[in-house]
């Protein structure tokens, strides 16, 4: 039997703000609001065995009754559909009697040592109320309190708005009504991730996209909602953290979640070409983080390129000068990468993202025969095509003009990401062999090649410089562009040129992990 399914999406918000949703028309209710405090405690094993599993283990204290719940992690973010299973217990304890149905027994028995224990503890102030949204009936609730953990506290502001009966885009629709009023977010952790990531210390951290975890059942469809998803779970985890602290480590991860995202979009076209927003969205994201790769290469050249020169020329004058140049050129960049993530455009752009992905008109066209596919065969066909385009273009790799060379890197990028889309589809002992190789052996061309890269844009960067009255361009500017054209970085641009030609025959020699 089908574990019942809960259908929520969660958005973020201050403290402030809540106050001020409780107020919005479009939440009033003719039935009275519901006001609970809620503690809830997560369990695991010593060795975090159910985390590990995809699963969650709570028991909620609300007044004097307890309720045991175990629900399935998810992978994406906002909108969080997913089975779970729960029921009354006695006491603040597990009851692991009631969980026979649930595959928490069998993970348990498998563990190496199965006692449950208590992680972190959430405490909640929530007031919910039922409203019609729509053709939707929709259970809205005001969340906010803290996380408590070993390791440190967090404070929690959360809006949830759960699908009671009707359909999950009226859940979408709301909350663009409502992110009109207050500055709402698209949720990027549930209450537990949150918790988890408090204990783990990598709450307020960047966080690389974790494995995409496709079933042999899923059709093309499935798979990009699913891989479309965690690329937008990476992207908020990111955002949230350059938002916090700056950390330009966050913004790398950050625009990383968005080339994945393109490249999905570009790698599953087939399947969007009959809905005309699928375009849309990508050219939109494009448009919005355009700016995200200024940013992004003054730090790559004050962290990399620049020290680099600085231990060339130690004592060259000017060079402190132009560093700080740099950083005020950095400083401004930051300023409109922030500009766009606070603004109401990337927010609202989020949450149509999301809600296309869960009710947009590629899910439900009929006579989608690319979408219907099964995955796998699918993801082999797709990952032919993009290494066949590497091998063609990538032919004479060290006689290619600069822009032909780029075009090779862009390609190699996608085919990266494809292979890393589609890598559970194909995991037997074989194919897990070949994938290590093989993406070890794009990895290297993409090294090589963005090394070229990183070069050319150190050029780019130097003409960025904002020139005034008061920052005339210095001669130390002038000194280190001529030192990246000199004939030592000529002969190390001759280096990678081959080595990247000689990375691409290899990456031509290693057997698809697909076929």
């Amino acid at each position: 039997m089908d574990a019942p399914r809960e259908i929520e999406l969660k958005l973020q918000c201050e403290g402030a703000d809540l106050t001020e949703l409780a107020r919005h028309p479009f939440l009033h209710s003719a039935e009275p609001e519901q006001a609970a405090f809620l503690t809830s405690t997560y369990y695991d094993t010593a060795a975090g065995d159910l985390r590990a599993a995809g699963l969650s283990l709570r028991v909620r204290r609300e007044g004097e009754a307890y309720l045991q719940t175990v629900k399935v992690a998810s992978a994406g973010a906002g909108l969080f559909d997913r089975p779970e299973w729960e029921g009354p217990v006695a006491d603040a304890q597990p009851d692991l009697a009631q969980l026979a149905d649930t595959p928490v027994p069998a993970l348990l028995d498998a563990a190496s040592d199965p006692i449950l224990v208590p992680l972190f503890t959430t405490l909640v102030e929530r007031r919910s109320r039922a409203i019609a949204y729509g053709a939707s009936r929709i259970a809205v609730a005001f969340d906010q309190g803290r996380i408590e953990t070993p390791n440190g506290d967090a404070p929690l502001w959360e809006l949830e708005l759960e699908l009671a009966e009707g359909r999950a885009e009226d859940l979408f629709t709301l909350a663009q009504a409502l992110a009109e009023t207050v500055p709402l977010r698209l949720g990027a952790l549930s209450k537990s991730a949150r918790g988890f990531a408090l204990v783990d210390g990598t709450f307020r951290r960047p966080s690389k996209a974790g494995p995409v975890r496709l079933a042999p059942k899923d059709t093309a469809g499935d798979a990009f909602r699913a891989i479309a998803q965690a690329c937008l779970a990476q992207l908020r985890r990111n955002e949230d953290v350059f938002l916090h602290n700056h950390d330009p480590e966050a913004l790398h991860q950050l625009r990383v979640a968005l080339r994945r995202l393109r490249s999905a979009f570009t790698l599953f076209k087939p399947v969007l070409a009959q809905d005309s927003t699928a375009a849309h969205l990508r050219a939109e994201i494009k448009r919005v983080t355009d700016p995200f790769g200024h940013a992004r290469n003054l730090d790559v050249f004050l962290a990399e390129t620049l020290p680099a020169e600085i231990a060339k020329r130690p004592d060259e004058p000017g060079l402190e000068d132009l560093q700080v140049r740099l950083e005020a050129e950095r400083a401004r960049a930051y300023d409109a990468v922030l500009a766009i993530l606070e603004s109401q455009e990337w927010r609202s752009l989020i949450l149509d993202l999301a809600g296309w992905l869960e009710s947009g008109a590629w899910r439900t066209l009929p006579d989608a025969a690319e979408r219907d596919r099964p995955a796998e065969a699918y993801a082999a066909d797709v990952l032919d095509r993009a290494r066949k385009r590497i091998a063609k273009r990538g032919r004479h790799l060290d006689r290619l003009d600069p822009e032909a060379r780029h075009r090779v890197r862009i390609e190699a990028k996608k085919l990266r990401y494809g292979a890393d889309f589609f890598a559970s589809l194909f995991a037997d002992k074989k194919a897990r062999k070949r994938h290590k190789a093989f993406a070890a052996a794009l990895s290297d061309l993409q090294d090589h090649l963005g090394a070229l890269n990183d070069q050319a844009t150190a050029h780019t960067v130097l003409a960025s410089l904002v020139v005034t009255p008061d920052h005339p361009p210095v001669a130390s500017e002038t000194l280190f562009a001529a030192g990246l054209a000199a004939a030592d970085n000529e002969a190390d641009a001759r280096k990678l040129l081959k080595a990247a030609a000689e990375a691409h025959g290899d990456l031509m020699d290693v057997k698809p992990f697909w076929r």
